[in-house]
């Protein structure tokens, strides 16, 4: 009889190589499929998850943002709070009550917009006050802000073999540098400006896979048994690979069922 540890050894090469493989192909059909360019390639990112109404967009020269004005917000301001926290290291734990409670407000403010921007849809509905592509934007980034706040500690506390038990946040003067960045990063994209917007638009929408890729990359260490194995991303690049593989596959999914029943890379039409 074949002991367990070296059947799993033996297999373990095999499984490495159908993942790059699966990799290489959906990643490939992908970029073939999907429009022209960068932009275009960031298109069919935001396509995947973003309604994508010309009306609540911004546009870089006449040509519309790949994600709505809410939902680059959103992203943009994940991308942010990851960024901001990396030079906290390994944290694994949330913010504490007294800052976590008042940050919730943005969460309130995001919920309430939505909802208000949501009415305007339905006919005849009575609205609090008119919708704007600003509000959406801010309240939009204001969100995204609190998601890696969350997640990454999870992150932390899953992968790594050594980390630190540790707040995300753990001063107000924090959080309040982290409301600045965001706040800097939202008035960049309203400003339209095309030196800015156009890079701002295209990390927007790869937010969208990082994100993905980091939540599927926990599934995938969380099936396989996995936790806490890892001292560096070099070490983590099976089940990071993973991930991003299969957010990925979602967003391929998403792309080819919308466009079969829309029959257009365009946004949804009012």
């Amino acid at each position: 009889m074949i002991p367990k540890a070296k059947t799993s050894s033996k297999l373990k090469p095999i499984a490495t190589g159908l993942l790059i493989l699966t990799a290489v192909a959906l990643f490939g059909a992908w970029l073939i499929l999907t429009p022209e360019g960068l932009l275009g390639k960031a298109d069919a990112i935001g396509y995947s998850v973003c309604h994508r109404i010309a009306d609540r967009s911004f546009f870089i020269g006449g040509r519309q943002t790949p994600l709505c004005a809410r939902c680059s917000g959103m992203y943009l301001g994940m991308l942010a709070g990851l960024l901001f926290q990396l030079p906290f290291g390994r944290r694994t734990e949330f913010p504490p009550l007294k800052i976590s409670i008042p940050l919730s407000i943005l969460f309130i403010a995001f919920s309430v917009d939505g909802l208000n921007s949501f009415m305007q849809f339905v006919p005849g509905a009575p609205l609090l006050y008119e919708p704007t592509n600003l509000l959406r934007l801010f309240t939009g980034a204001g969100l995204g802000m609190l998601v890696p706040l969350y997640l990454l500690p999870v992150f932390h506390q899953t992968l790594w073999d050594k980390s630190e038990e540790r707040p995300a946040l753990e001063r107000w003067t924090q959080a309040v540098g982290l409301l600045v960045v965001i706040t800097l990063v939202a008035w960049a994209v309203y400003s339209e400006i095309p030196a800015l917007l156009v890079p701002l638009a295209v990390l927007s929408a790869l937010t969208v896979p990082l994100i993905l890729g980091m939540c599927y990359a926990l599934l995938w260490i969380l099936a396989f048994h996995t936790e806490n194995r890892y001292s560096s991303l070099k070490q983590a690049w099976r089940p990071l690979l993973a991930g991003l593989t299969t957010a990925m596959l979602q967003i391929g999914l998403i792309d080819l069922l919308r466009y079969r029943f829309t029959g257009t890379w365009a946004g949804f039409q009012l």
